[in-house]
């Protein structure tokens, strides 16, 4: 019975090493979500949901909207974004064909 117990421990062990929240995880799940909102086209999509080029456009001096703030984040980061994803894509596909 000693030796079923060790066996259900390392199995216990094997099994909470393989779910663990790590650091990695964090970065990696950040990364995949900088890329979708950077392949998310305007004209192709976006526009046709009504968050195109000419939507959520205020007056002069009004407070932009959660709509124009979410199409100016989008737009943000397909611009700023788009050569530091490339890198750190290459980096992330790099590090898992070395460490799986």
């Amino acid at each position: 019975t000693l030796l079923r117990m060790r066996e259900t421990q390392s199995q216990q062990k094997s099994r909470s090493a393989n779910m663990a929240f790590t650091l990695y995880a964090l970065i990696q799940t950040a990364i995949l979500f900088t890329n979708a909102i950077a392949v998310l086209h305007e004209e192709r999509f976006l526009s046709k949901i009504g968050w195109g080029a000419d939507q959520g456009i205020g007056g002069f001096g009004d407070e932009p909207g959660i709509k124009a703030q979410l199409l100016n984040l989008i737009r943000s980061v397909r611009t700023v974004m788009r050569v530091p994803l490339i890198i750190v894509n290459s980096v992330c596909i790099v590090l898992l064909l070395l460490f799986g």
